[in-house]
C-alpha cells in the first residue's frame, strides 16, 4: 500500500441531475441516493479501504475547494489540488500524475470520478488489488471494464481480445477499440457480440507509464505540465498551474491517450456500477414502490402514478395523481417536472433558465 495512491475527480458540474445540481453545488456535493452520504464520501469510504488517507488527491474546480475540504475532513489540504478552469480529464489527471511522480516514482495510482455508484465495494475492492499489481510489474494502462446489462447509448464501449502476457487474473483483457457511445443499431451489436465491456472511466497504472504515455501519444499536452516540474509540492505550484491552464486543450483522457496506447488493457468487473449521468440512470438504483415509482423523500404521497422518480425535501408534502414515466424534483426554491424519455432536454432547460432568469437557478 506504500505506494498506491488515489485521484478523485471531483470538478464536473452535472448539468443533468439538475435543479438538484447546480454550478454552485454540483451532484458529487449531494446525497442524490438519499443514503445520508453524498456521492463523494462513497466514493472516498472505497478508496480509504486499501489506500492510505495521505496518498488520497482530489482534483477538482478551485470553486469547490472549500466543498471538498468540509465533506472530506479527513484528506490533507495540499492533497486538494484546485483547477482554474475545467480542462476535461487529460489535464487533470497529468497535473495530478506529475505531481505525484515528482513525490514518488514508484507510484501506482487508481484515477475515479467523484460521482460513480458502486454497490459491490468487496468486488470493486478485488478489482483494485488485481489490476494494482499488473501496473506495479508491467507498463500497462488499465481501464475497469463493466459487463453490459442492456444496449445503453449513453456509455463508451471497450472491445477486448485475449491478453498479449500470461494474466494471474483472467478476467484481464487486451484492448482492441474504444468506441464512445454508439447509436442504438451499434450498440445492441456490441452486447449480442459478447467482447465488448461499458467503460467505467475507472483507470488504474504506475505514474510512470501514463507520464511516458502521455509524452508518447500526447506531447503538446504533456510538454504543459513538464514544464512545471520544479513548482509541484512547493509554494509556487498554484501559480504555475493558473498559467498552464490558460494553454492547456481541452481533451479526455481516451482521446488523449488510451485510443492510441498499444499497452491498453480492460479487467472485465461486475460490481454494480453506474455513473449517475443522469436521473434515469438514478432510477434503476432506487428502491421502488409497487407501481414501480422510485421515490426519495420523507412525506410523498402517489396516487395513479407509475414508473415516477421523485426527488423530494423531507419537509415538503408532495401528492402527485395520474403520472406515468415522469420526472419530478425540487431543489432549493426549483420545481422540474419532465417526462422520463424526454431527460435529454434538461441540459436546454439549464440554457433557458440561465438566459430567461439569470444565474441563479442554475
Amino acid at each position: 500500500m506504500k505506494h498506491h495512491y488515489a485521484i478523485i475527480m471531483a470538478g464536473g458540474v452535472g448539468t443533468r441531475f439538475w435543479p438538484m445540481s447546480t454550478s454552485q453545488y454540483p451532484k458529487q456535493f449531494l446525497d442524490v441516493l438519499g443514503t445520508g452520504e453524498t456521492l463523494l464520501q462513497q466514493t472516498y469510504k472505497r478508496l480509504v479501504k486499501i489506500i492510505k488517507n495521505e496518498n488520497i488527491y482530489v482534483v477538482t474546480s478551485n470553486a469547490y475547494e472549500g466543498l471538498v475540504a468540509e465533506q472530506l475532513p479527513q484528506v490533507l489540504k495540499e492533497n486538494i489540488l484546485g483547477e482554474p478552469a475545467r480542462r476535461n480529464t487529460a489535464p487533470c489527471i497529468a497535473y495530478a500524475s506529475y505531481k505525484i511522480h515528482k513525490r514518488d516514482p514508484k507510484a501506482i495510482t487508481v484515477v475515479a470520478p467523484s460521482d460513480h455508484l458502486v454497490k459491490k465495494e468487496e468486488t470493486f475492492i478485488k478489482a483494485l488489488k488485481s489490476c494494482f499489481q499488473k501496473a506495479a510489474n508491467q507498463d500497462c494502462l488499465i481501464t475497469l471494464g463493466i459487463k453490459p446489462t442492456r444496449a445503453d447509448t449513453g456509455y463508451g464501449y471497450i472491445q477486448f481480445v485475449k491478453s498479449d502476457v500470461e494474466e494471474r487474473d483472467r478476467r484481464i483483457h487486451k484492448v482492441k477499440t474504444f468506441t464512445e457511445k454508439p447509436n442504438t443499431d451499434m450498440a445492441n451489436f456490441f452486447v449480442e457480440s459478447g467482447d465488448f465491456l461499458w467503460n467505467s472511466g475507472i483507470f488504474i497504472w504506475s505514474t510512470q507509464s501514463i507520464i511516458s504515455a502521455m509524452e508518447k501519444h500526447d506531447s503538446e499536452l504533456a510538454n504543459v505540465f513538464k514544464e512545471g516540474w520544479d513548482n509541484y509540492n512547493t509554494t509556487t505550484e498554484r501559480e504555475f498551474v493558473a498559467r498552464a491552464y490558460t494553454t492547456c486543450k481541452n481533451i479526455s483522457i481516451d482521446y488523449s491517450v488510451m485510443e492510441k496506447a498499444q499497452n491498453s488493457y480492460v479487467r472485465a468487473s461486475i460490481f454494480g456500477w453506474s455513473d449517475l449521468g443522469t436521473w434515469g440512470s438514478l432510477y434503476t438504483h432506487i428502491h421502488k414502490d409497487d407501481h414501480k415509482n422510485a421515490l426519495i423523500g420523507k412525506n410523498v404521497i402517489t396516487y395513479d402514478c407509475n414508473n415516477c422518480i421523485v426527488h423530494m425535501p423531507n419537509d415538503k408534502l408532495v401528492v402527485l395523481q395520474g403520472l406515468n414515466d415522469y420526472i419530478v424534483v425540487e431543489s432549493k426554491g426549483v420545481l422540474m417536472i419532465c417526462k422520463k424519455e424526454d431527460e435529454q432536454q434538461i441540459r436546454n432547460f439549464v440554457n433557458d433558465v440561465k438566459v430567461k432568469k439569470g444565474e441563479k437557478f442554475v
